[in-house]
């Protein structure tokens, strides 16, 4: 069984993902996702940072954060719950208790995703946080444009080779390299060599 698994090639990936998610010439495509979903985020956490959004940053650090909470927590409840038990449990452990933290972490997290996707600067990593957070928002039953935008976030991650050509990543990755295939910036990297042990054997 080891031997099988040991010898398996797996699946070739079709091609028509190849091309939506590898091929360049997708990379105008996925330059307006990003443009959109980035744009979400920023002006989310650009309202929260400002105070056009209330008590997520500044003075009132956590107001906000409290609200959201205790809707979710109250969603958990009645014969039909929005929420399910063990992510109100989560808020309320967790989150709850230090929620200016929390307020903090969101507000600069939404404009860094914002950023990230508007410029195509690690388009996959910020697509991931991205996402993350929808799927958070989703779990805490605030439905609103979160579907689609989780569903648009897995579109970036999944392409993320070409997603940010048009962008920063460009050259990015050139410079840093993606897995399997070291950049620029690491070929140079100076090697630091390791001293091998040799035994002496005296007749």
């Amino acid at each position: 069984m080891t031997q099988a698994f040991a010898e398996a090639k797996g699946f070739e990936e079709p091609r028509f993902a190849k091309f939506i998610f590898g091929d360049p010439k997708m990379a105008v495509f996925w330059l307006l996702v990003r443009i959109y979903v980035g744009w979400q985020w920023l002006s989310a956490g650009w309202a929260k940072l400002t105070g056009a959004e209330a008590g997520w940053f500044g003075p009132k650090a956590g107001a906000g954060m409290t609200g959201f909470v205790a809707n979710a927590v109250k969603g958990a409840s009645g014969a039909r719950p929005t929420v399910q038990p063990y992510y109100a449990w989560f808020l309320q452990h967790f989150v709850q208790p230090v929620p200016a933290v929390w307020s903090y972490a969101i507000t600069i997290g939404e404009i860094l995703v914002g950023l990230g996707l508007i410029f195509g600067l690690f388009t996959g990593i910020a697509a991931f946080f991205g996402g993350l957070m929808n799927a958070n928002y989703l779990f805490a039953g605030a439905l609103s444009t979160n579907p689609a935008l989780f569903i648009l976030a897995t579109g970036l991650v999944l392409a993320w080779r070409v997603a940010g050509l048009i962008g920063l990543d460009f050259f990015a990755l050139q410079a840093i390299g993606v897995p399997g295939r070291p950049g620029k910036l690491m070929k140079h990297a100076p090697r630091i060599a390791t001293p091998t042990l040799t035994s002496h054997v005296t007749h």
